[in-house]
């Protein structure tokens, strides 16, 4: 009996070694029509083998895919679907180049950079305005959930200024805690909407424990 390793290697081993051997035994039958009834089956069975395909759009024409593929596109059958080539099937994907780009201030991120410049080139000088302490707001919340730290708004207002060149402003009397502040509520609301629900349970369990014994001393 041969080992694994002196057989031909597979093309798709999610499917086994008896499908495969079922499909190489397909190419090789000269009738259309026993040919065509057994590529069915093998279709079939390559469903049922591999059910996470059925959660993929169109899984019956990527069957036909695979199994021309394992046929190594020798196989002659009566698809559904056009018979791909083997360039398309068989191209190797192309390597996405990491974006390389140096972010001065890291704990703010690239998309805070990317609106800064933005704001940055905007000409009218109150939606500009109106953006920059938006900015300012957010970069302040970002730096509290990096650091865990209170930060001074004066260090804000530096970091946005060197971040746009000079370009952003905010006055002395500018407020960076609407956003901070507005977490802060949220956080404080939650622990008192769980009581609130843990309370209605217990209220309503308490009820039906009370209805439960009426019942029993009126049936009584």
């Amino acid at each position: 009996m041969p080992y694994n390793t002196q057989l031909p290697k597979l093309i798709l081993r999610e499917y086994g070694r008896h499908i495969q051997q079922l499909v190489d035994f397909a190419v090789k039958i000269e009738d259309d029509e026993v040919r065509n009834k057994l590529v069915l089956d093998i279709i079939d069975m390559m469903g049922t083998m591999n059910p996470t395909l059925r959660n993929v759009e169109d899984f019956r024409h990527k069957l036909w895919d695979h199994i021309y593929m394992m046929s190594d596109f020798k196989l002659k059958a009566n698809s559904p679907y056009p018979v791909p080539e083997r360039e398309t099937l068989l191209r190797k994907n192309i390597k996405l180049k990491y974006p390389k780009q140096k972010i001065r201030f890291a704990h703010y991120g690239k998309n805070i950079e990317s609106c800064v410049n933005k704001a940055a080139e905007m000409e009218d000088p109150a939606v500009k305005q109106e953006f920059a302490q938006v900015i300012g707001n957010y970069m302040k919340l970002v730096y509290q959930n990096w650091n865990r730290d209170n930060v001074n708004d004066l260090t804000i207002k530096q970091d946005l200024e060197s971040l746009s060149n000079g370009k952003l402003q905010l006055d002395e009397d500018s407020d960076l805690d609407s956003l901070t502040k507005s977490t802060a509520r949220r956080q404080e609301n939650k622990p008192q909407q769980q009581n609130r629900n843990n309370n209605g349970g217990r209220n309503f369990q308490r009820h039906g424990q009370n209805k439960n014994y009426k019942n029993f001393k009126k049936n009584r």
